[in-house]
C-alpha cells in the first residue's frame, strides 16, 4: 500500500485531453506549478466577428482528432473513448445548437464525454472554432443557394440583425429557420413558401453574415527600381543630416532596452491578514511550451530576487517572447505558494504576474469540511469489491492547513480496517494541493480540493462496511450497479439512474455527519448488465497504474450529474420564478447550467425545459 506517486504531482491546469491521456493536448503546464482556476462564465457573444480561417486551425490542432475532419465524430481517436464522440458536422445536431452554447460547451468542457474545458484558448479563439464547427454541416453551394433565395423573396430585406453578434450568438439554426416562418429581426413570414431544404439553405446563408469576410487573397508585389543616393542625398529625405556629421550624433536616439527584453513584476499578499514579512525570497519559473501534443514545457527562466518591505517584486533583463508561460513562487514557512500562470502576448515589454497570496499555517482541521463525498463500487470477478470515495474538501478559514502522511494513509482521510491496494489521487478538478516535506498543505481556496481515495476488500454477496470520517461530512452519495442493494439507516434510495450508454445505477443519498463519525451500510447482491451479464471495470492493476483516471473520470462525470439532487423541478422552476430579478448575464448562464443538468438528470419534462430555457435566452439578451 502506498500514496499515488502522481498525488504530490502538482500542476497548474491539469486539462484532459478530449480522448485520452495520450492525445492532443491543450496547453500543457509547468511542472510545479499551481492549478489555475477554469473559467466557468465568459462573454455570451463574441468582440469580434468570428474567423473561420482562424477556426479552421484551431479546430485542426484541437478538434479533430475525435472529432473528425469533417465534424462527423469518426476521427482517429475517436475510438478509445467509451462513449460516443458528437457529429458536429451533423445537421439535425448543429441546427438545434446555438453559437452560445458550443462556446459554452468550448470553455466549461464537458467531463460527461470526456472533452476538457480549452482554457488555453482565448475567448475570440473559442469563438472562431465554434464558428468553424457550425460551419462544417453547411456547403459553400447552400450559402449561395440561400442568398438566392433570400434575396428573391425577401428583397430589400434588412441583413443587419444577422450581423449583430449579440443576436446570432443566441440564435440556433432552428431558431433562425423559425424567423423565416413566423417573421422576426425585421424579416416578414415567407418562409412557408420554402420547402424545408430552402430554409435550411437561407438559415445558412444568415448564419454567414455573422462570419467575418474572408481575407483577400495576397497579391504578388510590384518593386519600383530605387535610384541609388547620392552622397549629398539621403533616403530619409529632404534636409536628413549626412551620416557622422555632428547633426548625425544629435539625431542619434539613446540606447533603448532590446526589443523582446524586458521586467516581469507583481506582489506578495498575506491572505491571512497583516503585513508581508520582510526580506522573502520570490523565484521566478519561465517555460516555453512546444505545439506538438506530447512535447512537454521546457523550463528557460528560473531567477531569484528579494521582495521589497511592502510585498512588491520586480525582474529585471527578462526575455519576454511570445506565448512564454511565467508564475511566480514563494516559500514561506516551508509551503510553496504560487501565482498563477500568465502567458505573454507579443510586443510585450512588461509583464506582470498575478499575486502571490501566501498563509499563516495551522495543523488544526477544525475549518476543513468535506462538502461533497461520492462512493463508488466496482465489483471484480476474483471476489473482491474496489470502493472509491471522492472527497470534495474546502477549507473555511484564513490558515493553510498541513496535512503530515506516512506514505500510506491520510490521516483526514481514514479508511476501513483490513484494506488492500489502498491508493490516493487527486480529482482532475481539484484545487491545488501544495507539496511539503512531511506531506501536503491546503490554503484556503474558492474551489474544493478534491482526492479520491481508493481500496479493495472481500466480497462473497455480502459485505457489511463502516466508513470511517474524521472530517465533517455535508453531503453524501453513494452509487452501486445495478443489481447490488444497499441497507443503511443513514442513506435514502434515489432510484436508478442510467449513467452511461447502457449502464444503470443505484442512486442513494445521505445528510451531514460530524467529524468522527462513521457511514454504516450492508451491500448485497450481485452486478447484472442489461443483458444479465455480470459486470467489471476493466483490468484492477491498470487502474491503480494510471491512478483510476479512467474511474475518476466517471467518477466526476457522476458528481456532476447528481449534484443537484436536492433540487428537484418544482423547487428549481418555483425559485426562478420568485427570483427572476437576474442582476447579470453570468447569473443567468448559471440558471440555464443548472437547467441543463436538471433536464440531463431527467428531472425535468422537455416541454417544460425547452419552455423555460427560451425565457431564460430571452432574459440573456435583454442583458447583454
Amino acid at each position: 500500500m502506498k500514496l499515488h506517486s502522481t498525488f504530490f504531482t502538482i500542476s497548474m491546469a491539469l486539462v484532459l485531453t478530449a480522448c485520452s491521456m495520450t492525445l492532443a493536448e491543450d496547453v500543457t503546464p509547468p511542472p510545479g506549478a499551481v492549478q489555475a482556476p477554469q473559467a466557468t462564465h465568459a462573454p455570451v457573444f463574441p468582440e469580434n466577428a468570428p474567423d473561420l480561417a482562424n477556426g479552421e486551425v484551431i479546430y485542426a490542432e484541437k478538434c479533430a482528432a475525435c472529432h473528425g475532419e469533417r465534424g462527423m465524430g469518426d476521427g482517429p481517436q475517436a475510438e478509445q473513448l467509451q462513449v460516443p464522440v458528437a457529429a458536429l458536422g451533423a445537421p439535425e445536431l448543429a441546427a438545434a445548437a446555438s453559437p452560445a452554447d458550443w462556446f459554452l460547451t468550448v470553455t466549461l468542457g464537458n467531463i460527461d464525454k470526456f472533452m476538457p474545458p480549452f482554457a488555453s484558448l482565448s475567448d475570440q479563439e473559442r469563438w472562431d472554432v465554434v464558428a468553424y464547427a457550425l460551419s462544417l454541416s453547411t456547403s459553400e453551394g447552400q450559402v449561395a443557394r440561400g442568398k438566392a433565395l433570400f434575396e428573391a423573396n425577401c428583397a430589400g430585406c434588412p441583413t443587419a440583425p444577422f450581423s449583430d453578434q449579440a443576436t446570432m450568438a443566441a440564435l440556433s439554426g432552428q431558431e433562425l429557420v423559425g424567423l423565416l416562418v413566423d417573421g422576426g429581426e425585421g424579416l416578414p413570414p415567407f418562409g412557408a413558401s420554402l420547402s424545408d431544404e430552402e430554409r435550411q439553405e437561407v438559415a445558412a446563408y444568415l448564419r454567414s453574415l455573422s462570419f467575418a469576410a474572408p481575407a483577400p487573397t495576397p497579391q504578388p508585389a510590384t518593386s519600383t527600381p530605387m535610384q541609388a543616393a547620392t552622397p549629398s542625398e539621403s533616403p530619409a529625405g529632404e534636409g536628413a543630416p549626412a551620416e557622422g556629421t555632428p547633426e548625425a550624433a544629435e539625431a542619434t536616439p539613446e540606447a533603448s532596452t532590446p526589443e523582446g527584453i524586458g521586467t516581469v513584476s507583481g506582489k506578495i499578499l498575506n491572505g491571512s491578514g497583516g503585513a508581508v514579512p520582510a526580506g522573502l525570497t520570490v523565484r521566478l519559473y519561465g517555460f516555453d511550451h512546444n505545439t506538438e501534443a506530447d512535447a512537454a514545457p521546457q523550463q528557460v527562466v528560473d531567477m531569484t530576487v528579494e521582495a521589497g518591505a511592502d510585498g512588491t517584486f520586480r525582474f529585471d533583463d527578462v526575455e519576454i517572447p511570445e506565448g512564454r508561460i511565467f508564475y511566480a513562487e514563494v516559500d514561506y514557512k516551508g509551503v510553496p505558494f504560487q501565482s498563477e500562470l500568465t502567458f505573454t502576448e507579443a510586443g510585450l515589454s512588461d509583464v506582470l504576474i498575478p499575486d502571490v497570496t501566501i498563509y499563516e499555517s495551522t495543523t488544526e482541521t477544525g475549518a476543513l469540511v468535506t462538502e461533497e463525498l461520492f462512493v463508488f463500487f466496482e465489483f471484480n470477478s476474483d471476489g473482491t469489491v474496489r470502493i472509491f470515495e471522492q472527497f470534495y474538501i474546502s477549507n473555511q478559514g484564513d490558515r493553510v492547513v498541513l496535512v503530515d502522511t506516512d506514505g500510506i494513509t491520510i490521516p483526514i482521510l481514514p479508511v476501513p480496517a483490513g484494506v488492500a491496494d489502498l491508493a490516493f489521487q487527486p480529482t482532475q478538478d481539484s484545487a491545488a494541493l501544495l507539496p511539503t516535506e512531511s506531506g501536503f498543505a491546503m490554503p484556503p481556496s474558492d474551489s474544493p480540493y478534491g482526492i479520491i481515495a481508493f481500496y479493495t476488500l472481500p466480497y462473497d454477496k455480502k459485505l457489511a462496511l463502516d466508513l470511517p470520517f474524521a472530517l465533517p461530512v455535508a453531503s453524501i452519495s453513494v452509487v452501486v450497479p445495478e443489481g447490488i442493494k444497499v441497507a443503511s439507516d443513514q442513506l435514502e434510495d434515489g432510484g436508478l439512474r442510467e449513467m452511461q450508454p447502457g449502464v444503470t445505477f443505484q442512486i442513494y443519498s445521505g445528510g451531514i455527519l460530524s467529524a468522527d463519525e462513521s457511514l454504516r451500510m450492508t451491500l448485497s447482491g450481485k452486478v447484472k448488465t442489461a443483458s444479465g451479464t455480470s459486470l467489471t471495470w476493466g483490468n484492477p492493476n491498470l487502474l491503480i497504474g494510471i491512478g483510476a483516471l479512467g474511474v475518476a473520470l466517471i467518477l466526476a462525470g457522476a458528481w456532476l450529474y447528481l449534484r443537484d439532487r436536492h433540487r428537484d423541478a418544482n423547487d428549481l422552476e418555483a425559485e426562478e420564478v420568485e427570483g427572476d430579478g437576474f442582476e447579470s448575464s453570468e447569473e443567468v448562464m448559471d440558471a440555464i447550467i443548472a437547467l441543463d443538468d436538471l433536464h440531463r438528470a431527467g428531472k425535468i419534462p422537455d416541454e417544460a425545459y425547452q419552455a423555460r430555457r427560451a425565457e431564460l435566452k430571452e432574459k440573456l439578451k435583454d442583458l447583454v
